[in-house]
């Protein structure tokens, strides 16, 4: 069964990425994993792609968790090999990604679900939309990341909060906190999404690459040298010569 199904919107310049698995809530596994790292692999290579929109299938899920079927009998070995394999090939690679990547959060986004959403840059969710980590309530702990985004994101405080009692909360909740940018009518949601992702076709490839970069490092202890080195290499791009000379002529930039 195909459980991604991809669409080009070529007027915004984005990627949009459908999950597909309705009747499982879209429920990440193995193969749901794999195939958004092989479309991610794609989407990256392309020229014409400036970011990227990740949803879940229907109005019920965005992404209701991780299919415990796929991992209940694994030993610590083989749940390792789970979390550090699921980080490489989707979580980390999303928040590492070179291009924005939005979450269209329409539905339940629990577990994984919430921990995808959080790998994104960007996350703008349905009034109907609930979200948490209950993970502690199966006798687990969020392995995709979520302790350590979700505390980044938040704070100690809040995510302790979350996490240990493994609670659900609202998406105005998830606003007030700052877990969502933006929270809209499901009938609006993708257009918000398109909407917002045209804000990035003010801004060249490289820059964009080089913020998240330097974003994303700004917890490391040598998060000022990455935000010095990316920021040095940029004059040496195509994309900040034509925005200095778009400036200097007074008009909008034509980035490629």
């Amino acid at each position: 069964m195909k459980t991604i199904n991809y669409t080009e919107n070529n007027n915004f310049k984005a990627g949009v990425i459908t999950i597909n698995r309705p009747s499982q809530l879209n429920a990440l596994n193995s193969v749901v994993i794999d195939e958004l790292n092989t479309l991610l692999k794609s989407l990256e290579k392309s020229s014409d792609i400036r970011s990227i929109i990740i949803t879940g299938s229907g109005n019920k899920a965005f992404v209701a968790g991780a299919d415990i079927k796929e991992f209940q009998k694994h030993n610590i070995q083989q749940a390792k090999a789970l979390s550090q394999q699921g980080k490489e090939k989707l979580f980390n690679k999303i928040t590492n990604f070179s291009m924005p990547v939005i979450s269209a959060i329409n539905g339940y986004a629990l577990g994984g679900g919430l921990e995808l959403a959080l790998a994104s840059h960007i996350r703008i969710a349905s009034f109907s939309a609930k979200m948490g980590l209950p993970e502690c309530s199966l006798g687990l702990i969020p392995g995709y990341s979520g302790t350590q985004k979700l505390t980044r994101i938040i704070g100690s405080n809040r995510a302790m909060e979350m996490i240990l009692t493994a609670k659900v909360i609202s998406a105005e909740e998830a606003l007030n906190m700052g877990i969502v940018n933006k929270v809209v009518d499901q009938e609006n949601l993708l257009d918000a999404c398109l909407d917002f992702s045209k804000l990035f076709n003010r801004t060249s490839r490289e820059s964009l690459r080089a913020a998240i970069k330097s974003i994303n490092s700004s917890h490391l202890p040598h998060g000022e040298d990455i935000e010095t080195e990316e920021f040095s290499k940029l004059f040496e791009t195509d994309g900040f010569k034509e925005g200095v000379a778009a400036f200097l002529e007074k008009r909008k930039p034509i980035f490629q």
